[in-house]
């Protein structure tokens, strides 16, 4: 479990981040932590992380503390930054000095992973066009076992057949025992792998909610398509006037994350009264 209590952080005496920021992440559950440029994702998963260090408060993973940087802790994160450097090795030699600080990392899953993602197990690291050393590294941090993963931007520099080979993959990588947490603008390359969103604004949570309440309390349709329902956002999409109205009829639809997105911007306390939560 991840455990944030009274959270603050600051880059610069004039700049604080995170006043006094709760949050509780639960294992067994792929988290989707959704925000503009600048709203405190990569700091929180930083945070999380250890990379930074909280000003006020406390921030725990598993009962340990990220900050002390602990091997008991180490080995059981793994971190995907956006932008992925990876050394001039072959990837049989990296897979040789990284894979034994992992206790439970798995080489049999390692090579099935890239070879999923098509990608020689015999190749130079180096070589590698950014894709595939996006895909080599996001291959490794799956075998690896860890019981916190955390993504930042995992879709990005991946084509359209890797994205979705990726999403395959992650199908079958979540765990009773394991925290997921993927942060993303590429939203449509992840609404089906998530199961519980989080939504961040100028360093607060704005809505953090399971995928099952959202689908039981909200309905996504074309305007057109609706009755008499009271309408609680709407936005002009490619594909028609999308409406997001309240789920009176108790009927399933398709959760559009990118409406939840917008409208929750627009109306956090709104959505929070929804889902009976306080901002």
């Amino acid at each position: 479990m991840i455990k944030i209590e009274k959270l603050s952080f600051r880059y610069h005496k004039s700049k604080v981040l995170f006043n006094g920021l709760d949050l509780e992440l639960a294992a067994g559950s792929i988290y989707g932590l959704l925000g503009k440029n600048g709203a405190g994702k990569s700091t929180l998963m930083k945070t999380i992380t250890g990379l930074l260090f909280p000003f006020e408060g406390t921030c725990t993973v598993n009962h340990l503390q990220p900050h002390k940087r602990e091997q008991s802790f180490l080995e059981q994160l793994f971190f995907i930054p956006e932008e992925c450097y990876l050394p001039p090795l072959s990837i049989v030699h990296f897979l040789n000095i990284y894979a034994p600080f992992y206790p439970s990392f798995n080489r049999t899953e390692f090579y099935q992973y890239l070879n999923e993602f098509n990608i020689d197990a015999k190749a130079d690291l180096d070589k590698l066009s950014f894709g595939q050393k996006k895909k080599t590294f996001i291959a490794f941090g799956l075998a690896a076992n860890t019981r916190l993963l955390v993504m930042d931007e995992p879709t990005n520099g991946l084509d359209i057949p890797s994205k979705v080979q990726f999403r395959k993959i992650m199908t079958n990588a979540g765990k009773a025992d394991k925290i997921i947490l993927l942060s993303t603008h590429q939203v449509r390359d992840l609404d089906d792998l998530i199961s519980s969103v989080i939504i961040m604004d100028n360093s607060k949570i704005l809505l953090h909610t399971e995928k099952e309440q959202i689908a039981e309390r909200l309905f996504f349709c074309k305007k057109s398509e609706l009755g008499n329902e009271t309408i609680l956002y709407e936005e002009q999409t490619p594909n028609g006037l999308m409406a997001m109205c309240i789920n009176n009829n108790q009927s399933k639809s398709y959760i559009d994350l990118e409406i939840l997105f917008n409208a929750t911007l627009h109306q956090p306390t709104l959505l929070n009264t929804i889902f009976n939560k306080t901002l």
